[in-house]
């Protein structure tokens, strides 16, 4: 096999779509693009192709750290940051990016998700993102949410009044697992996310989940040609994996039509930036980032600042590649919904495992 950055998941013989169990693959549907989009936090956002004021939102975004509701790529593609004062609103647009001010301050908004931390954590099946367009916090609950733990919620989420804004999301959130270009390990197998380098080592990253299941990883399911080792594995709270390759990997992605993009670079995913995600069982997807520093409550536990998308995602595309040109964003976590209906899939950003284990795309 070709250790190119394309993508698999895993699989083991269970049924159930639960976060981190491991998935029997079909037959790959490799169309790209449709399904319908899920109603959530930034869908009233543009999904333009436009990387420069993508990074150029993250940058500014990233410089105002909690004096920020977040930033957005608006109707037209430019790049909106919120702001709360007159002097980062002129720093904002000096840089060429909108000022917006936020109607909800960031110091409420981060209390109302550090209540809901609290609160919601140990119900799977829920999450919460801040809505930049908004300024509100978009809370969501899957079809498992029914009941006594529907009403915790409603409960958290009405005290907190107009600043909430619940959705439901048809289905149940789960790991996906199954992928890409196939790599296989204890009877599982999952989807090469990213080759890096650190120093003159040579890994990929993959999902933690992935990660936390396999150590030694093959190219082939009978076992017989080595490809490399896990070395780190975090899952849940992250959902990222460091796996150590016996060679040097190429640094692209597969488009599923006899095609790849190469990968130069990581970034930061902002809201309404159009994206692309490859996986073994939907092929080439795309969609739009509607949330980043998204928490998501899986059955196993909560994974914390992910991106979340429109982009649909099945039961085998886990660990594969989120990318928008040729930069890198993020590893295919969890979500709900399919390629037919339509759905929300949740990415660990990219930037964090990279900063974490000292490494770079290659």
């Amino acid at each position: 096999m070709r250790t190119a950055a394309t993508w698999t998941a895993v699989v083991i013989g269970t049924a159930g779509l639960a976060a981190g169990s491991l998935y029997a693959v079909g037959r790959p549907d490799m169309s790209a693009g449709g399904g319908q989009q899920a109603a959530l936090a930034g869908d009233s956002a543009a999904r333009p192709a436009n990387a420069s004021a993508a990074a150029l939102a993250a940058r500014l975004a990233g410089q105002l750290g909690r004096r920020t509701a977040g930033a957005y790529l608006d109707s037209a593609g430019r790049p909106v940051v919120t702001v709360t004062n007159a002097a980062d609103a002129a720093k904002v647009r000096a840089a060429g990016a909108v000022a917006k001010k936020a109607r909800t301050s960031p110091a409420t908004l981060n209390r109302i998700t550090a209540t809901l931390r609290r609160s919601t954590s140990g119900i799977s099946g829920t999450g919460w993102a801040v809505d930049p367009v908004t300024s509100k916090v978009t809370v969501w609950t899957d079809d498992t949410v029914t009941g006594a733990r529907m009403a915790a919620v409603q409960r958290t989420t009405t005290k907190m009044g107009a600043s909430v804004r619940m959705v439901r999301v048809p289905g149940r959130l789960r790991t996906l697992a199954l992928g890409g270009d196939a790599i296989f390990g204890a009877g599982a197998r999952c989807s090469l996310g990213f080759n890096v380098k650190r120093g003159n080592q040579d890994f990929f990253l993959t999902a933690g989940h992935c990660g936390n299941a396999v150590k030694a990883w093959t190219t082939d399911q009978q076992g017989a040609q080595a490809l490399g080792n896990t070395v780190r594995s975090s899952f849940p709270g992250d959902d990222f994996a460091l796996v150590q390759t016996n060679a040097a990997g190429e640094g692209a992605v597969n488009l599923y039509n006899g095609q790849k993009q190469d990968i130069t670079q990581a970034g930061d995913a902002v809201v309404g930036q159009r994206v692309f995600r490859s996986g073994s069982t939907t092929g080439l997807r795309s969609g739009s980032v509607t949330a980043v520093n998204a928490t998501v409550n899986y059955p196993e536990g909560t994974v914390t600042g992910t991106i979340q998308t429109t982009v649909c995602a099945e039961p085998g595309d886990s660990g594969g590649s989120l990318f928008s040109g040729s930069t890198a964003l993020g590893l295919t976590s969890g979500g709900s919904g399919d390629c037919t209906s339509g759905g929300v899939t949740f990415f660990q950003p990219v930037t964090e495992p990279l900063k974490a284990f000292g490494a770079r795309v290659t």
